[in-house]
């Protein structure tokens, strides 16, 4: 007996570690997703000044393109969504870029926790994936609702779009999951998009704000992880 709960202690450590290197993983990906087109575009002599003429010759469209798919990154998670946050300080700067992802951000939230609340779980399934769908059911069964701090800390991470389905399939009533999505927009945006703005800009001040923003939100992440493995426990 003494044998098996040690190697489901074990086993237990392993899973934890792999998880951990997993996200290790993602953050570099997205590092490097974000650096590489900078560093060419850098080595081609396209600096700030360009990139914001282009932009500026596309009008409207900019903007416009990246609310859609950031707006499409949330609906449908299986999307990539920060790299278009990031992108959005880029190209934008960080004052446009903030607020084309904020709206688009609380617009496509509150969409998913409608649909969620009203249609249910078979329409959730179908947007999301069988595959995702474990992560939305975990949210659910959690009633979030019911401590306002830990349901905006949840939508402050990278988890967002299936907590916001999650909560709908919960029923909690919309007076309750407004107020704390408005927060967590607020809290967690700023850092990822000021990143995108600091890196294009070589504003420095910005930049170094950004990383302590997005290094707080990955602590943030890891200790919520954590905590809802423990309740699994």
């Amino acid at each position: 007996m003494e044998k098996q709960t040690e190697q489901d202690a074990s086993s237990g450590s392993m899973s934890r570690a792999n998880k951990s290197m997993q996200r290790i993983v993602g953050f570099v990906g997205l590092a490097l997703l974000v650096a590489v087109p900078i560093i060419l575009l850098k080595q081609w002599g396209v600096g700030k000044a360009e990139i914001q003429t282009a932009v500026e010759q596309m009008g409207v469209w900019a903007p416009l393109g990246l609310f859609g798919l950031r707006f499409t990154s949330v609906v449908i998670p299986a999307l990539p969504g920060t790299a278009y946050s990031v992108l959005a300080g880029g190209l934008l700067g960080f004052g446009k870029g903030l607020a084309v992802v904020c709206v688009s951000d609380f617009l496509s939230c509150a969409l998913s926790f409608w649909l969620a609340k009203r249609f249910g779980r078979r329409l959730v399934s179908r947007l999301v994936g069988d595959r995702f769908m474990s992560k939305v059911d975990s949210f659910s069964e959690r009633h979030l609702e019911r401590n306002f701090f830990l349901m905006t800390a949840f939508l402050m991470t990278g988890f967002f779009d299936f907590v916001a389905y999650g909560i709908g399939l919960a029923k909690a009533p919309w007076q309750k999951f407004l107020p704390a999505l408005v927060l967590s927009i607020g809290l967690s945006n700023p850092p990822i998009v000021a990143l995108g703005s600091g890196l294009l800009a070589q504003g420095k001040l910005l930049l170094v704000f950004a990383l302590l923003g997005v290094f707080a939100l990955a602590l943030l992440t890891g200790w919520l992880q954590r905590k809802q493995g423990l309740a699994d426990g």
